[in-house]
């Protein structure tokens, strides 16, 4: 038997969180097949399996903390399942002499396909179509992969353990019945945004497959998810108002898990079971653990705030010419049928040109194996920017930005924004900046005290843009006005670099047609 050991996430990540497996104890797996799905500070992935076999234990249940290098799950040789009792006299696995199917998590992997369709007729063995490639799996979504030599090791399924293809109504006792005219559809599985819909769909009781999706070509969002929750919670209430209503009436099943919010809550009951008084009066309505996500903010922010002794300065801006510049390329761009940069972009580019001219923000401060201090700079500047996402706040990082176009960076921001709201950003997109830009005007805030995204030493803000009187060449006049903030690690640089930097972005932004002449 081998044990495979949760592998290395990614740049930090030491822990994740179980959402599912994707495997059932008994069942026959074949070399990169996705196994379970976790949940990291960064994003949900899928862990594939560098081995073929019969899983014969799953290390860990939904909801656990796994820790990296600690044990997955464990596979053995065909031939050992079979001779520990894992078949039954007709020749079949230890999962289906028990009562259970492969069914279920065929469709689940279907599922997570996304749209995949499989090959009309029948579903193929999957050890037969690998066997027929001399190409390697090259998957290195998490540090491994396999090779032509890798696979050519690998064992065949028995005839007698191979996957079924039939699919029936379910038997009493949890047996399947098939039959020649029941065999698994060749139509497009349900399409999903990200893996958090279906993880959230899962913790609701919903079938994918019933919901209609309001995305592109039917894809299922978490909009639809929800909608549907409370369609569901809707109905429980009429339910329940029904009940009261007829004396002697008796309850309604409760469902094993009730959805987050359901009107269970209102009866004072929560999470971790009866209701517990709090201060004033009230009553624990439910309990939310911090997602993987929520816990790495929380890491990160807690040890800047412990760690970096951070100053704060501020600076109103004129904004008008960058707007009116910004509306010109707006106009060229329809023209032309090109992408006219954002003000995320252009202020940017601008602040680029700023740590060109001023290095010591794009530093970090790292401790030596003597017990001193370094502070390190980097031939050049990975640029991250906070964004918004369903599942939380992210920075996602440009490398090498100073390479970059505002036009350039214009469009590695609209890219990595897409694949951070669908949940498909990979963690090493999130990881290794030196600086960080973050636009919250657009939630409607004026200013800011910004948190530095540590190991960094300095992050900007921009607030929104406000029409406010401004004196212009010795008159008032109304103009566009936003206000800067920049926060920067005190131990590496003093308040003269800081206000520097910052004056210069400012001066690029209310001139940026002398500004970029210059860069």
């Amino acid at each position: 038997m081998t044990t495979f050991n949760l592998p290395d996430l990614g740049e930090g990540l030491t822990e994740a969180t179980l959402l599912s497996w994707l495997v059932a104890e008994g069942e026959t797996i074949v070399v990169d097949q996705p196994i379970a799905e976790v949940e990291t500070a960064k994003s949900a992935i899928e862990v594939p399996t560098p081995y073929a076999g019969v899983v014969t234990k799953l290390h860990g249940a939904v909801g656990e903390t796994l820790i990296v290098d600690e044990p997955l799950i464990t596979v053995g040789a065909e031939s050992e399942a079979a001779g520990s009792g894992g078949s039954d006299a007709a020749g079949h696995t230890g999962a289906e002499a028990n009562g259970t199917s492969e069914a279920g998590a065929l469709s689940y992997r279907e599922e997570e396909r996304a749209g995949t369709a499989p090959a009309t007729g029948s579903v193929a063995d999957p050890d037969t179509a690998a066997e027929s490639s001399e190409e390697g799996s090259g998957n290195v979504l998490i540090g491994y992969g396999t090779s032509t030599a890798k696979r050519s090791g690998r064992r065949r399924r028995r005839s007698g353990a191979s996957r079924p293809v039939a699919v029936g109504a379910a038997a009493p006792g949890g047996a399947v019945a098939s039959s020649p005219a029941t065999t698994v559809s060749a139509s497009r599985a349900p399409r999903v945004s990200s893996p958090l819909v279906r993880r959230l769909a899962r913790e609701h009781g919903l079938t994918l497959g019933e919901l209609t999706g309001s995305g592109p070509e039917g894809m299922i969002l978490r909009a639809d998810v929800l909608a549907a929750v409370g369609a569901a919670s809707q109905t429980a209430g009429v339910t329940a108002s029904s009940q009261d209503a007829v004396p002697g009436a008796a309850p309604a099943d409760a469902p094993a898990s009730a959805p987050t919010g359901a009107p269970a809550a209102a009866s004072g009951s929560s999470t971790t079971g009866a209701a517990a008084p709090a201060p004033g009066g009230l009553e624990v309505r439910e309990r939310v653990p911090m997602s993987g996500m929520r816990k790495a903010v929380a890491t990160t922010l807690t040890r800047s705030r412990r760690e970096i002794p951070e100053a704060t300065v501020w600076q109103d801006v004129d904004m008008t010419e960058i707007l009116a510049l910004r509306s010109r390329l707006k106009e060229q761009a329809t023209r032309d049928g090109s992408a006219a940069p954002s003000l995320l972009a252009l202020l940017s580019r601008f602040v680029l040109a700023g740590l060109a001219r001023y290095p010591d923000l794009a530093t970090r401060l790292e401790d030596t194996a003597t017990g001193t201090q370094e502070i390190v700079h980097y031939d050049g500047v990975n640029l991250g920017f906070a964004a918004q996402t369903p599942a939380g706040l992210v920075v996602p990082v440009i490398r090498h930005a100073e390479r970059l176009s505002a036009r350039a960076l214009h469009g590695e921001i609209s890219r990595l924004v897409a694949e951070a709201r669908e949940g498909k950003i990979s963690g090493k997109e999130l990881t290794g900046g030196t600086f960080t830009v973050n636009n919250y005007g657009v939630f409607g805030s004026d200013g800011a005290t910004p948190i530095i995204n540590h190991p960094e030493v300095g992050i900007l803000g921009i607030g929104r843009i406000l029409d406010r009187a401004w004196a212009v060449d010795g008159e008032l006049a109304v103009r566009k006005v936003a206000t800067l903030t920049i926060a920067f690690d005190h131990r590496v640089c003093d308040g003269g670099t800081a206000g520097g930097f910052l004056n210069f972005v400012a001066t690029c932004l209310q001139d940026p047609a002398s500004a970029l002449a210059d860069l």
